[in-house]
């Protein structure tokens, strides 16, 4: 099949589905949205594992224009929040839009006619006028390759994968990783299992977690108030954004949360021999903050042990640790959390003179302009691309900002009868330029910690240095000088 669309939109997590939504606002109907999958979701269909919620507060992880009174707990969980998804994809009428079990194969620009051919692995085929990769980053589990793991005769499955047909009662289970998927599953997995081996690289700062029912007044008032919801909504978004000023500002302000975590794991890990295990040596923030109230005590069991040796060989039954000490096992458990900095190597993008995406990155790093455009490849837009990630707010805000801006894009284009919308070089190198010498300066970088934010070379292409207001206004209106545009018959339009 083959198709000609204005608009090709790639992923149905909350930045395909909220460009999809953002697109028929405006009265545009020209528009596919490719899914690899069989159902919509992203990340929240794709990772159902025990105990999976969101670690951003509820009423701050959704649109803000499709608030949820109905949300049963401070912090939601992932049936959930799919569940949410779902409702919306209805509400907005998205399915007679998206194309399931179509995964892209690649996308080639054409200097000529000025679109973009984008091929599937089902063999299908599209010309758009614009891309929208809603992709994310966290979609490709990270599996280490452990020495030995091919002589393994047990199970072995990431927590983005759970075989939810696999019964773990009476297991021997070795879990590798205490990232944010672990911190969640393992206290859901520790009482039915016979026993419980955590392998743990490196610790996690953990923050007692505000978590609790909501009520069904809160609910009702809500549902009855929507300012009422609204003006909690912008209070959790205020009180999440001022921690902005100990990752991207002085991470010395930063002890006053460590002092919170240190207090939560006393009082949660009697031990000390365990709490030394359990105590990281770089600044909070460094690395991913996680919040758990179940977690420490899980660790505390008489099933569970946790080593901080790492793997030396995983053999037939078993994994040895680097101290020699061999852990009978029959189940891995892999929650070593997703290709982040790298996630975009999979791309088979090309741009103008067949220059390859992902291997201009790879060879000379990973830059865009704010995480939406890349100069060279036009009418490409990214969706909480590299450096868009947070550490403290919720990235549905973030999101929010992108289509908006891609809308206006768009909109350019059409005002200006363009058939071309690039980023002008200069442009995008000044902005690499003053976002690294911010990121320099953040707890990212300073805090003592190596990180998937970082890429090989220790340069932070993850995560937006500060504030997020100031995205949302640097963002608000797109600049068109700061773009050339240009028509199929290769005249520049003058802006």
């Amino acid at each position: 099949m083959h198709r000609e669309v204005k608009v090709l939109v790639v992923g149905t997590g909350f930045s395909g589905l909220g460009m999809a939504i953002e697109l028929k606002r405006t009265g545009e109907r020209d528009f596919v949205v490719l899914e690899k999958a069989s159902d919509l979701g992203g990340t929240w269909r794709d990772n159902s594992y025990p105990g999976c919620a969101c670690d951003v507060p509820s009423h701050m992880y959704s649109y803000s224009f499709e608030l949820n009174p109905k949300w049963s707990r401070m912090f939601a969980r992932q049936p959930e929040i799919w569940d949410y998804l779902k409702r919306v994809a209805d509400k907005y009428g998205l399915r007679e839009h998206i194309r399931f079990n179509t995964k892209v194969a690649g996308a080639r620009w054409d200097e000529d006619a000025k679109v973009w051919h984008v091929s599937t692995e089902q063999g299908d085929t599209y010309t758009a006028k614009a891309v929208v990769a809603g992709v994310g980053a966290l979609h490709i589990p990270n599996v280490p390759a452990l020495p030995g793991i091919e002589n393994f005769k047990g199970k072995a499955f990431h927590s983005a994968e759970w075989d939810h047909e696999y019964d773990l009662r009476g297991r021997k289970v070795a879990v590798v990783g205490t990232g944010a998927s672990a911190i969640q599953f393992v206290p859901r997995i520790a009482d039915e299992v016979e026993h419980l081996t955590i392998f743990q690289r490196t610790p996690p700062w953990i923050m007692p977690k505000m978590d609790r029912s909501i009520r069904s007044w809160e609910q009702r008032l809500f549902r009855a108030v929507p300012g009422a919801q609204r003006l909690y909504r912008n209070f959790v978004y205020w009180t999440r954004e001022s921690s902005a000023l100990g990752f991207a500002v002085n991470p010395k302000i930063m002890e006053f949360a460590q002092n919170i975590a240190k207090r939560h794991m006393r009082s949660q890990v009697p031990d000390p021999e365990l709490r030394a295990k359990l105590k990281p040596d770089y600044t909070m923030g460094c690395k991913r903050v996680l919040i758990s109230n179940d977690y420490y005590p899980a660790l505390t069991k008489p099933n569970v042990d946790l080593t901080t040796d790492g793997i030396a060989e995983v053999r037939e039954h078993s994994i040895v640790d680097r101290s020699g000490v061999e852990h009978e096992v029959d189940t891995i458990i892999y929650g070593t959390g997703f290709h982040v900095v790298d996630s975009f190597d999979y791309l088979d993008i090309q741009g103008k003179g067949g220059v390859d995406l992902a291997k201009k990155w790879r060879e000379k790093g990973i830059e865009t302009y704010y995480g939406i455009t890349v100069s060279g490849f036009p009418n490409l837009f990214f969706l909480l691309g590299p450096n868009t990630g947070l550490g403290h707010n919720s990235v549905v805000f973030m999101i929010e900002s992108q289509i908006r801006y891609v809308r206006q894009c768009l909109e350019l284009l059409d005002r200006h009868r363009a058939d071309e919308l690039d980023v002008r070089p200069d442009v995008q190198a000044r902005f690499n330029r003053q976002l690294q010498k911010k990121l320099t300066k953040g707890v990212w970088t300073e805090g003592g910690c190596k990180s998937w934010y970082l890429d090989a070379q220790g340069i932070n292409r993850t995560v937006w240095p500060g504030f997020t207001w100031r995205y949302w206004m640097r963002t608000k209106t797109v600049r068109a000088e700061d773009y050339t545009l240009t028509r199929a018959r290769r005249d520049r339009v003058e802006v």
